[in-house]
């Protein structure tokens, strides 16, 4: 099996689909795509990944991007550590939270890129409009963290990997985070699965 991700392993999305190749145990070659210099709008890679982006995983003679499609083709294909509830609301909810992630709460992605995660913070504070955007994320994380678990959905899925990594946008550049969000972002950070992504070596700025 082959993982594409970016080359400086920045992108939360590729993250979301190592981590779960991680805790499935499935073992895989890791590969990388220079998104600075457009490799990934290349016919050779557009042709297996289809939408030209990253990540994209092949497995045999089937290809696929588009991080939450592939953890689900995971989650179906492969036995081993669940990545997602087994209950079907829990599921559908787990898949919200994705979801969501992936399409709002842009200005939180546009201040505070995966560089202040993985390399330094940002100097420049927050827009009213991240601010807002921050109220609308702390106030759905709350609300989905309101029975006081260390987990979302009372075991780990997926879905903790990627709130957590929205919330260290925040946390982890110094921003204002509730502390009890704060703690469950730490908590979710110190995985091994996500410690594995978080030390591969980066090429430098």
């Amino acid at each position: 099996m082959l993982l594409y991700v970016d080359s400086r392993y920045t992108s939360p999305y590729a993250m979301s689909v190592f981590v779960g190749l991680k805790e499935k145990n499935i073992p895989f070659e890791l590969r990388t795509i220079d998104l600075e210099n457009g490799a990934n709008l290349r016919s050779e890679y557009v042709t297996e990944s289809l939408t030209g982006r990253v990540p994209t995983l092949v497995d045999g003679n089937f290809s696929l991007s588009e991080s939450s499609a592939i953890t689900e083709y995971l989650e179906e294909a492969y036995p081993g550590m669940a990545l997602y509830p087994s209950d079907p609301k829990t599921k559908a909810r787990a898949r919200q939270v994705q979801a969501w992630i992936r399409s709002d709460l842009l200005p939180i992605r546009q201040e505070r890129s995966t560089d202040v995660v993985f390399y330094q913070p940002s100097q420049v504070p927050l827009s009213a409009a991240a601010e807002m955007a921050s109220r609308i994320l702390f106030r759905a994380s709350e609300a989905l963290l309101a029975h006081n678990g260390d987990y979302l959905f009372g075991s780990w899925s997926i879905a903790d990997v990627d709130l957590a990594l929205m919330l260290n946008r925040l946390a982890l550049n110094g921003d204002t985070v509730p502390k009890k969000l704060a703690d469950y972002a730490r908590r979710q950070w110190q995985r091994p699965s996500v410690q594995e992504w978080v030390s591969l070596k980066r090429p430098k700025l």
